[in-house]
């Protein structure tokens, strides 16, 4: 399974190179530097202690979800694989993260049609709690409140569909028609089973509690790096509009299903900066810095976390090949 996706992280990684140098090119390599030159570094481990708060508390939401769905797993190692997960950070649509169903699998024997939804559910309420993080912004700098609103009807009217049990086993018969779909019908009414557990109303209240609370740390680490420059005419950006900001730079980002949202979360953090009069290599250099400890940290993070559980499973995740 991991070597399914080795290529597409390499891939990624040249994708993420090319952006950082198309904005080092934008900004003028020179003012860059000087702007870099500008920044008190001392602030950024707490940048990479922020990015795993973040983290830890979105573990809190995949625990509670394990729970939810009565998978038993010891919680130290249900926290190293949820880690291990972040290698795949930069997948498409972080698609990739159901590797975490696989090594449940290979630690519980939870089947992956069973575990596979979480990673469904942690999508719909990272965006809805994003969403929530940034409409205010979006609505008092009237910039982009369509694209969010519009993103949230969205995901309300897919949790509607979820939580209707007779539209979903319509639809599901409809596909079960399908030669392909009919061998795996009894395990898309086990994901199903699944996901209609998670979006129940008591439950999702829970998890984007959490996930607004794990993701202001990230926007709190956005506005520290946006506030660690010294630079003349410095015009300061509050919380709430770094919480816009980097809110909406995500989603946007995460919409386009590009592997970590490259170039479009970049750009849109560049562009957001310089409209709140940020000068140009002080507004590059700000994303350069917060999407190295925040997305690739995160790769970071993923890749100590598979070292240590193929050291206490023994067993290598290159070699890991599971049916769902």
């Amino acid at each position: 399974m991991f070597k399914k996706y080795k290529s597409k992280i390499i891939y990624s990684v040249v994708l993420g190179a090319i952006v950082f140098l198309g904005l080092s090119i934008y900004a003028n390599l020179g003012e860059l530097l000087t702007a870099f030159g500008q920044f008190n570094w001392f602030l950024f481990p707490l940048l990479l202690v922020l990015s795993f708060c973040n983290y830890s508390a979105r573990f809190l939401k995949w625990d509670y979800y394990t729970k939810v769905l009565e998978i038993k797993i010891e919680r130290k190692m249900s926290f190293i694989i949820f880690l291990s997960s972040f290698i795949m950070a930069v997948t498409p649509g972080k698609i990739g993260e159901v590797f975490k169903s696989y090594l449940l699998k290979e630690q519980s024997g939870t089947p992956i049609s069973k575990s596979a939804p979480i990673v469904i559910a942690e999508r719909i309420t990272d965006f809805l709690s994003l969403i929530l993080l940034s409409i205010i912004g979006a609505i008092t700098f009237n910039y982009g409140k369509v694209l969010m609103i519009t993103i949230g009807l969205l995901f309300i009217l897919l949790i509607s569909l979820i939580s209707s049990k007779k539209l979903s086993y319509g639809i599901i018969k409809i596909f079960e028609k399908f030669k392909y779909f009919s061998r795996i019908s009894h395990k898309i009414h086990i994901a199903y089973d699944s996901i209609y557990r998670m979006v129940k109303i008591k439950e999702l209240i829970v998890t984007i509690f959490l996930s607004i609370f794990a993701w202001f740390f990230e926007c709190t680490g956005f506005y520290i790096v946006i506030n660690g420059f010294s630079f003349e005419n410095y015009i300061p950006i509050n919380i709430f509009i770094a919480t816009f900001i980097y809110g909406f730079a995500t989603v946007a980002g995460a919409v386009t299903m590009l592997p970590g949202g490259l170039g479009a979360t970049d750009a849109s953090i560049t562009g957001l900066l310089i409209l709140f009069s940020i000068p140009k290599n002080i507004a590059v250099a700000s994303t350069l810095l917060i999407r190295v400890a925040t997305l690739w940290f995160a790769v970071i993070v993923g890749i100590v976390a598979v070292l240590f559980y193929q050291k206490i499973s023994h067993k290598k995740v290159s070699e890991l090949v599971l049916d769902t």
